[in-house]
């Protein structure tokens, strides 16, 4: 037991100094501002994508992806805002303001591959045209994924009426995709988590090097979450101190906290691929002594 608070407390310690002596604070507002910034260009391109796509479905589908796992004193007012600008008329998919709208999207996309970078302690290698384009990518990648997710929703009901009188067990499978909500929402997220630590960042990760921080990421995301929603109803007044800015600021603020979690996650897995702990670990399982095979990864670094 010693040797495994031993460990952990290298771990957390190694993850915290590094997040703090990179620029993590600044980088967290970065991810923050940069994520504001590319999420109404987000969906106004996905709006046109789509519906050249046929998915007609997909603005109101996108903001419960997004803003489902926000806490509703943030995501309600916001949410209303998006659906008021994807309800506005726009020409076809290759008008320059659609496309600048993909550019300014992938913006958000970039902070993510750079504050990942850091967490990580990896230089980039790729030439600036080759992670823009990859951006690019990824942003069409994630409208195609929420397009196919609003079809599969306006198509399930369809297919409900269809096949309720042939068969039960096909009947509480579509009743199941329908009903899935939240639970939908946060396996995007994963998903996504899973995608951005993976391929997102210079150098290579297996899956197993990742999961730990992804697994903080969402624990600590849904306790600020709840804790920030306490704070917002019982102390804060952003009304009086922002004026009409006090919505903005809040989702500011809030965003800022996601992406120093988002961070602290990545040099969590950092800190443990930097002390082996997985093969340590391991180790120690095989011999029945964590602090012997400690000791013996420690003294063959010498």
């Amino acid at each position: 037991m010693a040797a495994a608070l031993s460990l952990a407390r290298k771990v957390a310690y190694d993850a915290y100094i590094h997040f703090a002596e990179d620029d993590g604070w600044a980088m967290a507002s970065h991810v923050a501002l940069s994520g504001l910034l590319a999420l109404f260009p987000f969906l106004i391109f996905g709006t046109a994508l789509a519906s050249f796509l046929g998915a007609d479905q997909f603005s109101e589908t996108a903001v419960h992806l997004i803003f489902d796992t926000w806490p509703e004193a943030i995501a309600g007012p916001l949410a209303a805002q998006v659906q008021q600008v994807l309800t506005i008329p726009r020409g076809g998919l290759l008008t320059i303001s659609v496309l600048a709208a993909a550019y300014f999207a992938s913006n958000g996309v970039e902070a993510i591959r750079i504050s990942l970078n850091r967490a990580y302690r990896v230089t980039e290698t790729r030439w600036w045209y080759i992670t823009r384009l990859l951006s690019l990518f990824y942003v069409v990648l994630a409208v195609i994924i929420f397009a196919g997710i609003s079809i599969v929703l306006v198509a399930v009901p369809v297919a409900l009426k269809f096949v309720e009188t042939r068969s039960s067990l096909l009947t509480e499978v579509l009743q199941l995709v329908s009903n899935l909500g939240l639970y939908g929402t946060i396996v995007v997220l994963t998903a996504g988590l899973v995608a951005a630590h993976l391929w997102l960042p210079a150098g290579r990760r297996k899956l197993w090097d990742v999961l730990p921080g992804i697994l903080l990421t969402m624990i600590f995301w849904i306790i600020g979450a709840a804790i920030f929603a306490y704070y917002l109803a019982t102390f804060a007044n952003y009304a009086a101190t922002y004026a009409g800015l006090a919505s903005v600021m809040i989702v500011l603020v809030f965003l800022y906290m996601v992406g120093v979690i988002f961070m602290l996650g990545a040099e969590v897995n950092a800190a443990l691929m930097k002390y082996r702990v997985r093969r340590v670990v391991k180790a120690g399982i095989r011999t029945g002594s964590l602090r012997r095979a400690l000791e013996a990864d420690e003294a063959a670094d010498i």
